[in-house]
């Protein structure tokens, strides 16, 4: 039986390239992207790519929209794609813009509530709570056309991965740091050059199934 993975994510998940102005919305071709590879990597598992550019966790976002806010959306994809076997999370890098002014506690304990929430929509089969890997994101820089944006960002993304490790373990769920992994674009800091994607692809294969089979 075909078992399903929902990646749920930002531009990361999305496949966005790097970028060199403001208002670019290039993608990295379905094969290439993380998501992609992965789907390859992972025989029996149907990957659905949900990543959005600009998702936050929990906030509407004042400049790009409402519509970014990820808690608002996730109950109806949990709903839309059921039964949801595991849910890879990887939020938390938009929520480092200056404009949200959020401590990584706060960032960390919106993950909390994401998960309590993917837990708690019994979208399983059968009615169950899906598996959720937690993956931090890796830490983003300040340079290029996104640096003011994200400005202030770049010091607390580095404390990002270790406050989410703990979110992890109070929520008793696995955890991956893909700050460990793979590094940001030199040319925007927050998106990931192509070599990454397979890094990222790989990694999570592993995580899935030693985690969950």
């Amino acid at each position: 039986m075909t078992r399903t993975l929902l990646c749920f994510g930002d531009s990361n998940t999305h496949g966005s390239l790097p970028v060199t102005s403001l208002g670019e919305t290039g993608r990295y071709p379905r094969d290439l992207r993380w998501t992609g590879q992965l789907a390859a990597l992972l025989p029996g598992w149907h990957v659905i790519e949900e990543g959005q550019p600009g998702r936050t966790t929990l906030h509407d976002d004042p400049v790009e929209g409402a519509h970014r806010n990820g808690l608002t959306v996730l109950p109806a994809l949990l709903e839309s794609h059921r039964p949801v076997d595991v849910v890879l999370l990887m939020l938390g890098t938009n929520d480092l813009k200056g404009r949200f002014s959020l401590s990584v506690t706060d960032i960390a304990l919106s993950l909390e509530k994401l998960v309590a929430v993917i837990r708690g929509s019994l979208a399983g089969p059968g009615q169950t709570a899906p598996g959720v890997l937690l993956v931090a994101p890796p830490p983003i820089r300040e340079i290029g056309e996104l640096g003011q944006i994200f400005w202030g960002g770049e010091a607390k993304s580095r404390q990002l991965g270790a406050r989410i490790a703990q979110s992890a373990q109070r929520a008793a769920v696995p955890f991956l740091d893909a700050g460990a992994l793979v590094a940001v674009s030199d040319i925007d800091g927050i998106h990931y050059d192509a070599p990454e994607q397979a890094v990222l692809a790989r990694a999570f294969a592993e995580a899935v199934t030693r985690n969950f089979g």
